[in-house]
């Protein structure tokens, strides 16, 4: 067969640059199978994407997990297969690979270039993406997640302008794992709440993705981040990427909010949340509530981060993964001032200022586990049930772990 006329080669074997499979192995999610993500997820063999003037086909050396994997195999809170209007879905929105192919446009990048992807696309032509700003696009949307090819197959299909350099010292599997969540603390943090130095800041999941992110953000402009917990060993990562303090939920009994509670149940609560807040206080060395809450786990949490904040402080939010539907108390809100500011991903300039800081080490991935090829949904599954720290990795085109540069491949 021809190096220009191959039909497909098997995962973990890099095909000769620049030339394309007809076919590509990817993990797949139909709407028949919607549900958990060991059985919505399915290894399948499908047409490799053909990129567009502004596109780009990039192969996926390895592929971060997010939780809007295991909400693209749930369904849940709606099918993304409704939204892309495509017959199967493949997630995935970290990545970082190799430039395969390049549309006729594109005149940035070049097949062989070595690249990290962020998850924002955009139309490039409304007023919003031409000096307001590309996240306020009618058209935008996450890739991987509102579109059909994401970084769990071979190749992946995305806008040139999502591509970033990776570090030329970082593995595949770790450069592949922190763009989202970066770039979402990032923009979070930095441009939607304007943290200021000096200031303190609550982080919901601290040991997680983000909050390993939100805490060295904070903690590089100078404020003091305390990072919320539910175990020692989850407190001594926090600490390590940053938190001054930390705060285990589980000390804390009754704290999460659940709907339709009783009063008996409500003002176990609100007792909780007021020793919560005493002890915040103490762990900021401060003598209020947080000047910022960064939030995303929802309504468990945010009764809590509406009732902490301090006097004219700030909450925001960019998920929510306990539930969707959010109650609080807004007394609390206009009483002392407070603001709820609404958060979603980064535009293209605020994930290349992010990137650049990973690549001058002033930010560091908390890359946690690596899984294979195989294991792309059992690892949904650990994050599904919380059985993880920092953030998880799966190999896809690169044959094992530890290797850096396609050279070290061919």
């Amino acid at each position: 067969m021809s190096e220009k006329n191959i039909d497909l080669v098997p995962v973990g074997t890099l095909p000769p640059l620049g030339v394309v499979p007809r076919r590509m192995h990817g993990w797949v999610v139909r709407k028949e199978t919607h549900g958990e993500p060991l059985s919505s997820f399915r290894e399948e063999v499908v047409d490799t994407p053909d990129p567009g003037p502004n596109e780009v086909l990039v192969l996926s050396m390895a592929a971060g997990v997010n939780y809007n994997g295991v909400w693209g195999g749930l369904g849940k809170p709606v099918s993304v297969l409704d939204v892309h209007k495509h017959p199967f879905h493949i997630g995935g929105s970290d990545c970082a690979g190799i430039v395969w192919k390049i549309g006729s446009a594109v005149k940035r990048w070049k097949v062989g270039d070595e690249v990290v992807l962020h998850c924002n696309q955009t139309c490039g032509e409304c007023p919003a993406c031409n000096g307001y700003d590309p996240m306020g696009c009618d058209n935008q949307k996450i890739w991987g997640y509102e579109t059909p090819y994401g970084s769990f197959a071979q190749f992946t299909l995305a806008q040139s302008q999502q591509l970033m350099p990776k570090a030329e010292n970082m593995s595949w599997e770790e450069a592949a794992s922190y763009a989202l969540d970066l770039c979402t603390a990032y923009r979070m943090l930095i441009d939607r709440a304007n943290l200021r130095p000096g200031e303190t800041v609550l982080v919901w999941g601290g040991a997680g993705g983000l909050g390993t992110f939100a805490c060295q953000i904070a903690r590089m402009v100078g404020a003091i981040p305390v990072a919320v917990v539910s175990s020692a060993d989850k407190a001594e990562m926090a600490r390590r990427f940053g938190a001054v303090g930390t705060l285990n939920r589980k000390e804390f009994p009754g704290l999460a909010y659940t709907p339709n509670e009783t009063p008996e149940r409500k003002k176990a609560r609100l007792d909780a949340a007021k020793a919560f807040g005493k002890a915040f206080m103490k762990a900021a060395g401060s003598t209020r509530g947080p000047d910022v809450v960064f939030e995303h786990p929802g309504q468990e949490t945010f009764p809590t981060s509406v009732f902490m904040a301090a006097r004219m402080g700030r909450i925001v939010i960019c998920a929510a993964t306990s539930g969707f539907d959010l109650s609080f108390d807004v007394r609390h809100l206009w009483m002392r001032q407070k603001q709820i500011i609404g958060s979603h991903f980064a535009h293209a300039e605020e994930c290349w200022r992010a990137n650049d800081l990973v690549l001058k080490g002033v930010i560091k991935p908390c890359m946690t586990e690596v899984y294979s090829y195989k294991d792309i949904p059992r690892a949904h599954d650990d994050m599904m049930h919380n059985r993880h720290m920092g953030k998880l990795s799966c190999l896809v085109s690169s044959p094992r772990e530890g290797l850096k540069t396609r050279s070290e491949i061919v």
